[in-house]
């Protein structure tokens, strides 16, 4: 398939999804399920050395670079802050603890895999989708580049390949749903040597991690966060320190796509008539087009 026809296709795509937008919506019934038995991943920080050995997995899974693990030990780049990009799905960072100036603690950055996500609620042509698994995958080909997506998320973690002139997508964390569908851990949770990451069932690990902090209440602060944050995540954290002090932002327990969808239908519902004129006039520019390259091609064989 050339570029111009699938250009053609999502523009299309995109029209008809307009007229039909609840098709996209991330709140609808199909999500109103038990978030506890979908897959996600405890982050303790309190257990974290910043080895950055899941940086490196990440890379690795998903070709991002050749470079080898030993690379990865440079810890002068905790001297800034990072944030995951189009080419590193994944960051660790480093924060200081109040209770211990001397003590440095770090912190994995990565989607969040929202159990209700405002990036699918926004994408208006179902190109980002909430997997029964837990993770929110992203399907290229349905992509039209509008960016919505980075908009909404109140994580800001989908990065857009500015770099890529032909063929820009999205990128951010898979969770290695491909892994996942075969029985297997996150590459990141796999080779994380100190088991700071604990992948299994979402219920199982807030149970786990209201076992740690009971157990353990001078090494943690009583918060979960992730457990309610827009709704919950998949990826969800244990810290010595408030939050506020890590690179997690304070949210609210809401989960934006009920506030952003009311809007957004709204909006949609009073642009119907011209974008779906914008459709039927685009398939017949289409048609005629073909039409005329078919002709010409009979003309040319005569």
């Amino acid at each position: 398939m050339n570029s111009s026809r699938r250009n053609f296709l999502k523009l299309t795509a995109a029209s008809t999804l307009a007229v039909f937008p609840t098709s996209a919506d991330a709140s609808s019934g199909e999500n109103a399920r038990n978030f506890d038995d979908q897959f996600g991943v405890l982050v303790d920080t309190a257990v974290c050395v910043g080895c950055r050995k899941c940086e490196w997995a990440c890379d690795n899974a998903n070709s991002l670079s050749d470079q080898p693990l030993s690379s990865f030990e440079d810890k002068s780049v905790f001297v800034s802050r990072r944030r995951p990009t189009d080419q590193r799905y994944t960051v660790v960072n480093q924060f200081a603890s109040t209770n211990d100036n001397q003590k440095k603690n770090y912190i994995k950055l990565q989607c969040m895999h929202c159990n209700e996500p405002a990036c699918v609620s926004a994408c208006i042509v179902g190109a980002l989708k909430k997997e029964p698994e837990g993770p929110v995958s992203y399907d290229a080909w349905k992509c039209i580049g509008c960016r919505y997506c980075m908009v909404a998320c109140p994580f800001q973690i989908p990065a857009y390949e500015y770099d890529n002139a032909l063929d820009p997508e999205v990128r951010k964390c898979t969770f290695c749903l491909e892994k996942l569908r075969k029985g297997e851990k996150p590459a990141c949770v796999a080779i994380c040597p100190n088991e700071a990451l604990t992948f299994g069932k979402r219920g199982d690990l807030i149970k786990m991690a209201q076992s740690r902090i009971a157990l353990n209440p001078d090494r943690y602060i009583d918060h979960i966060y992730g457990q309610h944050e827009v709704g919950g995540t998949s990826w969800m954290y244990l810290a010595p320190v408030d939050f506020a002090l890590t690179d997690l932002p304070k949210l609210p327990d809401n989960p934006i796509p009920q506030a952003t969808e009311t809007i957004q239908h709204g909006i949609f519902k009073g642009f119907i008539p011209p974008l779906a004129l914008y459709g039927l006039l685009g398939l017949a520019m289409y048609s005629l087009r073909q039409r005329k390259q078919n002709g010409d091609s009979d003309d040319e064989r005569h």
